[in-house]
């Protein structure tokens, strides 16, 4: 799903060979936080079918560290600051020659649909994608992990129920533990403790969800870090699959949207 300029680049024909796509850079605004950056980077780099440096996906990465806080400025009703600085980096990344955008920050999308119409450059939508993903798993329920901000706004629960699909969330008391496995652990550098996320998703399992959506990208970190399975839908890595894509390069054969819900 794409916001911003511009009609959306045809999905790859699977028939059609590599060489006859054409090719564009990857623009990333990133910083939001640095590991989850790093982390999407990589993702890209595992997921793009190169056999050596020429034919890996270019990126062009924007690590803003400086953004405001996306879930400050929606709780608290200033978004301004955080819109403005995201069209700001779109515009760097456009100047540099960035065919598509990723945010590698779920939160940040809730600013997106001010902002649309003044995107240089088209930006992978990281919910919608997602969204598209779970459909595609014929999952009926499914939990929502994230900050308050993506809670509060209801960005997943709006894209899945427009798509049939019951959503969760955990009770306040486990979210709390999830806000501080975010921001007093993952976003300070440490790995998180498992007994901030546990409660969570032992609510959201006891609740029938079929899986449970990792829906900000310090809670992908964390994913890796633990070694989640495939119970749970990582939004970072559904954008890096896609963008490979969009920017006309093949998916490792390894790189699949996940098996069906039960």
């Amino acid at each position: 799903m794409f916001v911003g300029a511009g009609p959306r680049p045809a999905r790859p024909d699977p028939d059609q060979e590599a060489v006859t796509i054409e090719k564009g850079k990857l623009g990333v605004i990133g910083g939001m936080g640095p590991q989850a950056t790093i982390q999407f980077c990589q993702r890209i780099v595992d997921l793009t079918a190169a056999r050596f440096d020429q034919e890996h996906l270019p990126m062009l990465v924007l690590n803003d560290t400086q953004m405001p806080d996306r879930t400050a400025a929606l709780l608290s009703g200033d978004r301004e600051p955080v819109e403005e600085r995201l069209l700001a980096d779109a515009g760097v990344l456009a100047q540099w020659g960035a065919a598509a955008i990723a945010i590698t920050c779920n939160t940040a999308h809730a600013f997106l649909p001010a902002i649309k119409k003044r995107l240089p450059v088209p930006v992978v939508n990281m919910i919608d994608e997602t969204a598209e993903a779970v459909k595609a798993m014929g999952c009926r329920r499914v939990g929502i992990l994230g900050t308050d901000g993506t809670l509060h706004t209801g960005l997943y629960h709006a894209a899945l129920e427009k798509r049939g699909i019951e959503t969760l969330s955990p009770s306040p008391a486990a979210q709390e533990g999830i806000m501080s496995l975010i921001y007093d652990e993952i976003k300070g550098g440490l790995p998180g403790r498992e007994e901030k996320f546990a409660p969570a998703d032992q609510e959201l399992r006891e609740k029938g969800c079929e899986r449970i959506i990792l829906a900000c990208t310090e809670l992908s970190a964390y994913g890796v870090w633990h070694g989640l399975d495939g119970f749970y839908v990582d939004a970072m890595d559904v954008l890096a699959r896609r963008c490979v894509e969009v920017c006309g390069y093949p998916l490792r054969e390894y790189a699949s949207r996940g098996g069906a819900c039960s």
